[in-house]
């Protein structure tokens, strides 16, 4: 299959139709040049997935794409070049041998094989095993093996020593309920750990945002970093870095990729529960720390590291009278306190366009936009929230 998709008449094909709608050429063609039309169209969704999530694929007009659940799940090459990042910084003894034991489409494996001596990918998926052996050699990859099998029987069969082991455990069961502890994916961490840490003195486990952190601290052996990944402040996934034997509390570190900067926060979750938030109503800024730092909770800690107020116990945004520039997030500058009024509101906004931000506000997005007759856009913002006094409804500048 992998040469016939690359035939002349398919790479044609796909060039041509590239921007059309997956659905529609399904319906329209039954193959091309032989080939089903649903492999054809598949090449087609992973193309323009490619072009946001993987730009180096994307430039390879002989690269292969599996079937769509299987991108999905993939890294993306920035979080992908983040966790190559990470591993480099634990200075480990050697970087001579790592493995993957849950291949998938192969972006992991592929930029570990630029830090490591040698890399074993594993999947029992003999398919996409092929496919991405083939991508890898396409991009020039070649200390990389291959084995078809279960990330448990590779354990239990291979007896060398890796410098790593990374593993990434399918977040959905079988009958595709979302998981939210290690113990219910596949495969199950929590009974490969003796197993790993007899092949490895270092492990790194990538997870779905959704899952618990706390409860997958609890989970695991020897967990020394959780590093909590948004791109672009959407929040992609958790990674659990352990290391034989440590037994301190893991630090949690909130990190966003931007395309030009990477911004981290760092803290302990029993640090966490002793601080006391200082509360008062809004100042002159507003913050809204990235999406990372809410998921790992540090919501008093965010605070105290900046010097902040909170406006609420329960609305985590927070105020000062002058600007910390070096705030994590978004910051704003209120420029005036309004009402959800259409009259009032029409003072400030004369085109009635303003980005809309809730936060602890006894009203949905739709129902303000309603009552106020306000379109989403534009440059201003319109911030709705508690404090603790009253709900407040505020126009405000972006700063940054």
């Amino acid at each position: 299959m992998i040469e016939t998709l690359l035939s002349r008449e398919v790479e044609e094909f796909i060039r041509l139709h590239e921007s059309d709608d997956p659905q529609k050429l399904l319906l329209k063609f039954r193959n091309v040049g032989g080939v089903p039309i649903k492999n054809v169209v598949d090449q087609i969704v992973g193309r323009k997935k490619a072009k946001e999530k993987f730009p180096s694929l994307y430039d390879n007009a002989r690269i292969i794409y599996p079937h769509t659940v299987n991108l999905e799940q993939a890294s993306s090459e920035k979080t992908a070049e983040f966790k190559t990042a990470i591993i480099k910084s634990l200075n480990l003894n050697d970087y001579r041998l790592a493995v993957d034991l849950t291949g998938g489409f192969g972006i992991d494996t592929f930029l570990f094989g630029k830090s490591f001596e040698h890399v074993f990918y594993v999947e029992p998926d003999v398919a996409l095993s092929q496919i991405v052996k083939h991508n890898h050699a396409q991009l020039g990859q070649t200390n990389i093996s291959y084995y078809e099998t279960t990330a448990e029987e590779f354990l239990r069969k291979e007896d060398s020593y890796f410098d790593l082991v990374y593993i990434d455990p399918s977040r959905r069961k079988s009958d595709a309920r979302k998981v939210f502890r290690f113990s219910d994916c596949e495969p199950d961490i929590t009974k490969l750990t003796n197993l790993i840490f007899d092949r490895s003195d270092n492990l790194v486990i990538k997870a779905s945002p959704l899952l618990d952190i706390q409860q997958g601290i609890k989970e695991l052996k020897f967990v020394k970093h959780v590093y909590v990944v948004s791109l672009n402040n959407e929040c992609k996934e958790l990674l659990f870095v352990c290391q034989k034997n440590f037994n301190d509390e893991a630090m949690i570190e909130a990190v966003n990729i931007e395309k030009e900067q990477v911004e981290s926060f760092r803290f302990h979750i029993s640090n966490e529960k002793i601080l006391t938030s200082v509360l008062n109503e809004p100042l002159t800024y507003l913050y809204e720390p990235n999406t990372s730092i809410l998921k790992a909770g540090a919501f008093k800690s965010i605070a105290a590291g900046f010097g902040l107020m909170k406006l609420h116990p329960n609305t985590h945004l927070y105020t000062s009278e002058d600007m910390i520039s070096s705030f994590p997030g978004k910051i704003f500058k209120i420029k005036t306190y309004t009402k959800a009024d259409q009259k009032i509101l029409k003072k400030y906004l004369p085109e009635m366009k303003a980005n809309i931000s809730l936060r602890n506000y006894p009203m949905t997005v739709a129902e303000l936009k309603k009552k106020a007759n306000v379109i989403e856009g534009g440059e201003k913002y319109l911030i709705g929230f508690s404090g603790m006094k009253k709900k407040y409804l505020v126009i405000a500048d972006r700063i940054s």
